[in-house]
């Protein structure tokens, strides 16, 4: 038995910023291909149609992924641009340098993406700016307090919206991630998996997240367990 009424803070292996080497890669790439097996990059690609259509965008767009990862997301979201029109800037944050340097080797002939090396945390992030911020499967690794002060950062440095994709804190979410898991062979993903649903969230907690930090929002429940969470920070200046 498994409890899902409040967010686990247990943490998760890959939120060691000095891992390196093969075996980082190896979980990276298997993240990767389990975020678009189970639909995720749509809801973080359809979250910045959403924005865009909203706001009648039509001139170059900056946009920051947090947490990048191996930069999937980012060349997925290149890809869309190209075919739909939009000029984008892309650009991966990470705090990992390893995953920052596969990010940019993997992403080479992407002439419109950029990789760097930076921790939400610091001095240098608060006065990055841009237009859309994305947080795909990132929220979860952080504490309820911290989320507060970094949306209200985020608010403030977007001028078109945040859109947030992650996971919904559900115990037959963490059932089925348990079959799945067999199929998986690689203890860190078997691990970190199940820690993330139990950090994940409930509806009513995006909700009061949303109500802090009184901004435009929407909040979508998507396949498969997770949730899309757009937050419109328009500014007009």
């Amino acid at each position: 038995m498994i409890s899902t009424k409040y967010r686990s803070d247990q943490r998760e292996i890959m939120d060691d910023f000095t891992l390196r080497g093969k075996g980082l890669r190896e979980n990276l790439d298997i993240l990767s291909m389990i975020n678009w097996w189970l639909g995720g990059n749509h809801v973080t690609i359809d979250g910045i149609d959403k924005i865009l259509k909203a706001e009648n965008v039509n001139e170059k767009v900056k946009v920051v992924d947090l947490g990048c990862g191996n930069g999937d997301m980012l060349r997925r979201i290149a890809k869309m641009g190209f075919r739909k029109g939009y000029q984008f800037e892309l650009i991966g944050i990470d705090a990992n340098a390893d995953t920052i340097d596969y990010a940019t080797e993997l992403s080479g002939t992407h002439d419109n993406i950029s990789y760097f090396q930076l921790d939400i945390f610091s001095k240098e992030f608060e006065k990055l700016e841009y237009d859309i911020v994305l947080s795909t499967l990132f929220l979860h690794h952080l504490k309820d307090e911290d989320i507060i002060s970094k949306l209200n950062l985020l608010c403030k440095n977007a001028s078109l919206g945040i859109v947030i994709n992650d996971l919904h804190r559900n115990k037959l979410a963490y059932f089925l991630f348990n079959i799945i898991s067999f199929f998986i062979n690689n203890k860190i993903i078997r691990n970190d998996g199940l820690i993330s649903i139990l950090r994940g969230f409930k509806k009513n907690e995006l909700e009061h997240f949303s109500e802090v930090i009184n901004m435009p929002f929407s909040i979508k429940w998507k396949w498969a367990f997770r949730y899309q969470w757009l937050i419109f920070t328009r500014n007009e200046s």
